[in-house]
């Protein structure tokens, strides 16, 4: 699974002009998933979603995780975060799983997630065309790959 973590002072998703998700301050993160993901990628990327420390301490150092701070989550998937760009200026996007694969997948994620921060969380809708809008905040963009876990 790849990600890109987003801290955010808000953040939505609307589709067809309606919108079907929103936060206020805490992560927006955009999720892409590929065939070789599994429940052991789910368990080690939402604890490190949980408990990544991006957020401020009293003393305006990133100390805190988003548990820490009552921080909302926006989970979003992104099948264009596996996209390659090795070959012409065309994207590949072969890395990236077909629904069958990634759907429950995406909703194990989401079900995991909540179960750590022990709140619901805010989502898009899986293979539509969605406006995300966010605020972003420091600007704190970071990117991951559990199949790299750096």
């Amino acid at each position: 699974m790849r990600v890109v973590i987003q801290r955010v002072q808000s953040a939505s998703v609307e589709i067809d002009q309606h919108q079907v998700s929103a936060i206020g301050p805490g992560l927006l993160v955009l999720v892409g998933i590929e065939d070789a993901d599994t429940e052991e990628d789910i368990a080690w990327l939402s604890a490190k979603i949980v408990q990544l420390r991006i957020f401020n301490d009293a003393e305006g150092v990133m100390n805190c995780s988003l548990k820490e701070v009552g921080g909302e989550l926006l989970l979003v998937s992104q099948f264009t975060l596996h996209a390659s760009t090795k070959k012409g200026n065309r994207p590949s996007y072969i890395r990236a799983s077909k629904p069958p694969v990634a759907v429950p997948l995406y909703e194990k994620l989401i079900a995991r997630l909540e179960a750590e921060l022990d709140k619901p969380i805010g989502t898009g809708v899986f293979g539509a065309d969605m406006k995300v809008s966010l605020v972003n905040d420091g600007p704190v963009t970071i990117l991951m790959d559990t199949k790299q876990k750096e």
